[in-house]
Formats: C-alpha cells, sequence, structure tokens
C-alpha cells in the first residue's frame, strides 16, 4: 500500500470516536445503536476491531464488560490504544497486523463480533480482506463493515462545487474523482452485498451512516440540543429508507456467519 494511502487510512481510523454529544453524536448514533444492538443481550463477548486505531470503538466495548482486541498496522495507534484503554482502566488486547491476516494473527473462529470500519476502502484485495474477516468470526457471529458511499462521494463533490469531480467519481466504478482522490475505493449497497455473499455471510443488513449530518450547517445544530436531537432522528429514520441510505457518506454492512 503507497505510504500516502496508508495516512489517508489512519486519518480516516481516527476521526472515528466513541458516542459524545452534539454534532459528533448525530455523526455517530445511528452506527453506534446498530453495534451495541448486537452485543448488548448476550453477556461479554469476544470482539475483534480491524483497524481499531486508537481505541474510538474497543474502549467504550471493553468498558461495558467486552473482551475486545484491536488489529492495527500502525504501531503509534496500538500504543495510543493502550495508553488510552490505561487512562479508562481497562485491557483491551494490542495486536500489528491486517485484515487479510487476521486469522492466522488470532486464529479462526475466536470472534462473536468483528468490527472493520473504514478499512476496506484501503486495503489491496477487498474479497480477500472480507474472507478473512468471516473465517475469525465464530458460528453465528456478527461481521460489522463501515465503508465510504460512492454516491455519497459524488454528492458531495457536487455541493462543494467539484461538478466535474463529481461526474468523475459517479462514472468511476471504484467512485473515485481521479489520480487526485485518496480515497481508493467507494462502495455501494450492492457491491458490499456481493463481498458479503462471496463470503458466506448471510442475514445481511445494509443501512446509511451520515446522510444529512455532513451536509447542514453546523451552526444549525451545535449548541441547539433540540436541534441536534431533530437531526439524530432524521438519520435514524433515514438510514433504512430504500433511497436515502444510498446517500450515505458511509454505507454499514451487518452480517451473520452461519
Amino acid at each position: 500500500m503507497a505510504e500516502e494511502t496508508r495516512a489517508a487510512a489512519v486519518t480516516a481510523r481516527q476521526g472515528r470516536r466513541a458516542p459524545a454529544g452534539g454534532r459528533g453524536r448525530v455523526r455517530s448514533a445511528v452506527l453506534w445503536d446498530a453495534v451495541l444492538a448486537r452485543v448488548a443481550s448476550e453477556g461479554p463477548r469476544d470482539v475483534v476491531d480491524v483497524g481499531g486505531g486508537t481505541g474510538g470503538f474497543a474502549v467504550p466495548l471493553a468498558e461495558r464488560g467486552h473482551r475486545v482486541t484491536v488489529v492495527d498496522a500502525n504501531p503509534d495507534a496500538l500504543a495510543a490504544l493502550e495508553r488510552r484503554a490505561a487512562e479508562a482502566g481497562v485491557v483491551v488486547r494490542a495486536v500489528q497486523g491486517d485484515a487479510v491476516d487476521l486469522p492466522g494473527l488470532l486464529g479462526p473462529a475466536t470472534a462473536d463480533l468483528v468490527l472493520c470500519h473504514n478499512v476496506l476502502e484501503f486495503v489491496d484485495d477487498p474479497a480477500a480482506a472480507m474472507a478473512a474477516l468471516t473465517a475469525a468470526l465464530r458460528p453465528g457471529g456478527t461481521l460489522s463493515v463501515l465503508a465510504a458511499g460512492r454516491l455519497g462521494g459524488v454528492l458531495s463533490r457536487a455541493l462543494g462545487g467539484h461538478f466535474a469531480d463529481a461526474r468523475a467519481a459517479l462514472a468511476d466504478p471504484s467512485g473515485r474523482y481521479g489520480a487526485q482522490d485518496r480515497m481508493p475505493r467507494r462502495f455501494t449497497r450492492e457491491s458490499l452485498a456481493e463481498l458479503a455473499a462471496g463470503a458466506g455471510l448471510r442475514d445481511v443488513a445494509l443501512q446509511g451512516v451520515r446522510i444529512f449530518a455532513d451536509l447542514v450547517p453546523s451552526g444549525l445544530t451545535d449548541g441547539d440540543a433540540e436541534s441536534a436531537e431533530a437531526l439524530l432522528a432524521l438519520e435514524a429514520a433515514a438510514a433504512v429508507h430504500p433511497v436515502l441510505r444510498d446517500l450515505a457518506a458511509q454505507l454499514h454492512l451487518l452480517a451473520d456467519r452461519p
């Protein structure tokens, strides 16, 4: 992977945070609700966060009593994760490695839940990565994948006044708008579903994340709790809308290993 692509991947991962107030909460709430629903009623679970960076998901999950391992290629991120976990008074296992090597790093069928957020865009072979993520799951386990949405990328470029870029991204099979685009690929619901099917996953559910949150001026919600709650409710309703979810900045896939 090229150095600048790795840097973009790290930047994307570091942008993830646990639920917070205001705009950050609106941007992350739909995703967090879906993930927590999969572990809330099962007791402590074995969770692996691939590309988990500094622990934006791992530490809050560990605080909820789950056994969490973060696999990340960046040693600096893992060091920051260990400091963050120590400050929170929890233990999170840190393993250096890539998504495609997951079964070899941790062993096959060792996780109840595997998170792979903001990673699939950057791997060399998404199908191989999806197969490795699936192999790490126990039968009945769940895979959570968050990836950049192709149509959301088109919409973002157009609203920013970059109309030629938007047209290029719309036509490009990988959703890229040119050589200057630092995102190696973007996905559609169909392309993510095809990857899940190819890996043998079932019960695939797809929703949109950040449909409106990135487009609404921050002045409309910052410091206005009522407006922020209303936007959060809109995001939750639109996440599964058959048309609006395709326009999301990110697409979230949940699927189970038979």
